[in-house]
């Protein structure tokens, strides 16, 4: 599992199942007139909370968590493991609701004693919170571009390397010792014997307009199409790793990964400068 992988939305679901268990060791419900040193239940002394509320909240928050971390996400009957952890925590928020409105169930509703139960506890309260923020940033973080920024940002690289990805001190940087050609070698084409062009010679030309390349990386997972127009991705830039961009075409970069290949990165945006 890729932590790098995990969005800022993924961290307020992270954030949301710590409170709910948290608030799981709080009040029930509370009583007017009950004595502060009471010994009231928690939300662990209530079935009925522990499964549909506890249980399906911590559950929905972690199938959200390890679908967005693992590199490929398996499906149960045609959903992903993340569809299905939404659907959780919105069964979750909803029954803390319904606790909410009826804490003591259909036992105030016998004969006299109609709308006397028992208040939601402080425990009750804030659960039904945790669930509501956990259900809304599930359903929000493929919707807002806010909350699909890396949740851990990538480290930024000591020094962006030159064009080409040649490590520092190797062959093609600048300062480099660069290769001798050997005795009696041969005159590169245009050049004098020796590698040194002659005055008046036309010098090499620098490449039009004035983009620099530079390092970048992505939020989240994004495509990496062929420069030739193809709609099939050659590669998929992932987060936490830092990529050469090399050439802009209006909107969309020209991008250099790792081992070599280049295609164009059509969705830019939120991507992060190194």
């Amino acid at each position: 599992m890729n932590i790098r992988s995990l969005t800022r939305g993924d961290g307020v679901v992270i954030g949301a199942a710590v409170l709910l268990l948290i608030a799981s060791f709080l009040d029930l419900y509370s009583i007017d007139g009950v004595p502060d040193s009471a010994d009231l239940p928690n939300l662990w002394g209530s079935g009925p909370v522990v499964l549909s509320v506890i249980l399906a909240g911590v559950i929905g928050a972690a199938l959200v968590v390890v679908a967005r971390g693992l590199p490929q996400v398996p499906k149960v009957a045609g959903l992903d493991l993340g569809q299905f952890g939404i659907a959780f925590t919105v069964f979750a928020a909803w029954s803390a609701l319904g606790n909410i409105f009826d804490m003591a169930g259909g036992a105030d509703n016998i004969g006299e004693s109609s709308g006397t139960g028992p208040d939601p506890g402080i425990g009750m309260i804030l659960s039904f919170v945790a669930t509501l923020v956990m259900a809304g940033a599930a359903i929000a973080t493929p919707l807002v571009p806010a909350l699909q920024a890396a949740l851990i940002p990538a480290p930024r690289p000591a020094a962006p390397q030159p064009y080409g990805g040649q490590p520092q001190g190797g062959y093609g940087y600048p300062g480099a010792q660069q290769p001798q050609q050997p005795y009696g070698g041969q005159p590169q084409p245009g050049q004098p014997f020796g590698g040194q062009p002659q005055p008046g010679q036309p010098q090499p030309q620098a490449p039009a307009g004035d983009f620099s390349p530079f390092w970048f990386a992505v939020p989240v997972p994004r495509p990496l199409f062929a420069e030739d127009g193809s709609p099939s991705p050659i590669a998929e830039l992932a987060p936490g790793t830092w990529y050469l961009a090399v050439e802009q075409r209006g909107p969309a970069l020209v991008a250099q990964t790792q081992d070599g290949r280049r295609g164009v990165l059509q969705d830019t945006s939120g991507i992060q400068r190194g």
